[in-house]
């Protein structure tokens, strides 16, 4: 293919003073359906703009609608042949296509001149319908029965005298019927139709005979589409929409919904998309981060392109774009210096005098243009002040003011009030019976100090509604015995809300905390005491330290005293041991000399009596080894010279003879 591309192409369809230039494209005759023609890039990148063919001369079915495809910041613009093209340099040998582009609200035109020239070597079986895959041609199931379906006549082969014919079988229950090529070369549909026979797809073999005993083979292939009806398509326009800067992250922003079977979605451009997300199912388009004017650019508005296509068929798909607008939200009131102006002139001061030239800011977009106006607390008079822009000045005659500014565009409380002290820690005996006052709420706005109505509420901590509010006074309610009546003392830590009370909305609130110990008293004749511990004076948490002494020695420390304990307590046994093995020793020695003492006061009993009775005779021997101890002696002995036993009274000294 050989194609001039002449740069001025780009500029007659961007710039208008050009677009009237005439620009030229040479194809050969051996160009076939589908062939590129022209490409070429255009520059819109604020719009979506589109490319129209408005007409051909002659007309002709040969030429496509342009196409548009987008490559990053650009677009690129492409002129095809339509599969019905069929270029014969001897019957046509020019085209003129006339084009329209819009981008935006610029709409230009330009013409493009195709000249057709001949090719000596070009085949009348040559072409895209000479490809060994075959031409695909797509045909509705809803195409009226033996309706034209295409053309098969090649170009020259009317010269010829050429026949075509289908040369492959068409066998049901596959095919429908057969399709047939009529005698002008046209393809046309079986008489059955083509209903429900979507998506199939018909191959033909087409058999081309021409001149003496030439011929050719070609295929041909007709695929069914669905019913149009059944086709996906957006429901609704283009949608515009509208959201606050507030927005939080995963917020809905837009519902977009499309017809088909088992649709999905998805966000074209921008890619990558930071601030919104669509969901793959159910369309939603959500915001994904903060859309905050003032810290984030191009958020402003927002062009989104979506798709939506089936999921069992991607490329059955449609577009829809999608604009976001977001708007700023404004949280804060106008800050000026300074906020109130008190000042005294004199009679002669000259007209025009500025007394004071105001200076505002907006904190929710720094910058941003303000409007001044001037209200007075009295109606205006002759002698009334002028404000011109943000200066204050004296008109004439001038007086004594005092008046305040800074109004947006009616008197609107613009600070919060302030509650002193903003908390309170109260003892308080309630009797059975009598409702007791707690304490007074007392609040001001400091910056508006003429503002003195406001509104009063327990916003928490008031478990079992024992506490009410009479405006600014707290009440503990007077209930009778059962069994909610506290038989403990009980701790409630109650939130006041405290908001302005005038016409402006919003309402500006604080809030004071009271902490109240409430102890149950049964006798309705004790007076009721109120302990009002200290507070301070500004709006901090009271904080009460306790400091308890404890002592946590080192782990070395506590291994040495275990180890030391243990050997005190070693010794101090051993100790104990040797002093009881010392007084049993004690005890033990008087016991035997007794037995020694007594032993030997027996034997010379026993002599001195047998010496009276009887004549004297040897010494009795000594008490036997066995006597160790008169403690288990029963009296009961033998004498050693007879064997005769005898009861022996130790106290006596007698014997009886046993």
């Amino acid at each position: 293919m050989a194609l001039l591309r002449p740069p001025l192409l780009l500029l007659a369809l961007v710039v208008s003073e050009l677009h009237g230039l005439p620009w030229f494209i040479n194809v050969s005759e051996s160009q076939g359906p589908g062939a590129i023609l022209y490409s070429f890039p255009i520059n819109c990148t604020s719009y979506v703009p589109t490319l129209e063919l408005l007409y051909v001369q002659p007309p002709t079915t040969f030429f496509n609608p342009p196409s548009l495809n987008r490559q990053q910041k650009t677009y690129m613009a492409m002129v095809t042949l339509s599969s019905s093209a069929r270029l014969d340099a001897l019957a046509v040998n020019h085209y003129r296509l006339q084009l329209r582009l819009t981008c935006g609200k610029k709409v230009l035109e330009a013409p493009l001149s195709v000249n057709v020239h001949r090719d000596p070597g070009h085949s009348p079986c040559a072409g895209q319908f000479a490809n060994p895959g075959g031409e695909i041609i797509q045909v509705r199931e809803t195409v009226t029965p033996g309706a034209q379906l295409y053309t098969l006549l090649l170009p020259g082969l009317q010269l010829q005298r050429a026949q075509l014919r289908i040369n492959s079988a068409q066998d049901p229950p596959y095919f429908p019927g057969p399709f047939s090529i009529n005698g002008q070369g046209w393809l046309l549909a079986p008489s059955q139709g083509l209903k429900g026979h979507a998506p199939k797809v018909f191959p033909l073999e087409v058999l081309v005979s021409f001149g003496q005993n030439q011929s050719c083979h070609r295929m041909l292939k007709v695929k069914v589409l669905p019913d149009p009806s059944s086709q996906i398509s957006f429901l609704g326009q283009a949608p515009n929409v509208t959201i606050l800067e507030d927005l939080a992250p995963g917020s809905n922003v837009v519902q977009v919904r499309a017809r088909g079977l088992d649709v999905r979605y998805e966000i074209l451009s921008p890619v990558p998309c930071p601030l919104f997300s669509i969901g793959r199912e159910d369309g939603v388009v959500r915001t994904t981060a903060p859309l905050e004017l003032a810290s984030a650019r191009g958020v402003a508005v927002t062009r989104l392109q979506v798709k939506a296509y089936e999921r069992r068929r991607p490329w059955a798909s449609v577009d829809l774009d999608v604009t976001v607008n977001v708007r700023s939200v404004n949280r804060w009131p106008p800050c000026c210096l300074p906020a109130m102006l008190v000042t005294e002139i004199p009679e002669t001061t000259p007209v025009g005098t500025v007394l004071k030239t105001f200076t505002c800011t907006d904190p929710d977009s720094a910058g941003s243009p303000l409007d001044y106006e001037l209200q007075f607390h009295s109606p205006p008079g002759p002698a009334s002040l002028c404000l011109r822009g943000r200066a204050l000045e004296v008109p004439s005659p001038a007086y004594r003011p005092m008046c305040w500014v800074l109004q947006d565009m009616k008197d609107v409380n613009d600070y919060a009030p302030k509650c002193q002290p903003p908390f309170q820690e109260l003892t308080i005996y309630a009797p059975l019976g009598h409702s007791v006052e707690v304490t007074k709420v007392s609040c001001w706005v400091p910056q508006e100090p003429q503002r003195r109505a406001f509104s009063y509420s327990i916003v928490g901590g008031n478990s079992q509604s024992r506490f009410s509010l009479q405006g600014p006074i707290l009440v503990h309610k007077s209930i009778t015995w059962g069994p909610q009546w506290p038989e403990q003392p009980h701790t409630y830590e109650l939130l006041i809300r405290v908001a302005d009370a005038g016409p402006s909305i919003p309402h500006l609130s604080t809030t004071a905390t009271v902490i109240v110990h409430l102890i149950p008293w049964s006798t309705s004749t004790v007076t009721t005491r109120t302990h009002r511990s200290p507070v301070p004076s500004v709006m901090t948490p009271l904080l009460v330290t306790d400091v308890e002494a404890f002592w946590q020695p080192e782990p070395w420390f506590v291994v040495v005293l275990t180890v030391t304990s243990a050997l005190f307590l070693l010794a101090l046994g051993w100790l104990f041991n040797r002093l009881f093995q010392g007084l049993a020793q004690m005890l033990q020695s008087p016991s035997k000399s007794a037995q020694a003492l007594l032993l030997n006061s027996i034997q010379g009993t026993e002599e001195s009596i047998e010496g009276f009775t009887e004549a004297p005779r040897t010494e009795m021997p000594r008490a036997p080894s066995s006597v160790v101890s008169l403690q288990h002696f029963d009296g009961r002995a033998q004498d050693s010279r007879t064997g005769r036993e005898y009861l022996f009274n130790t106290l006596t000294g007698a014997r009886r003879w046993l």
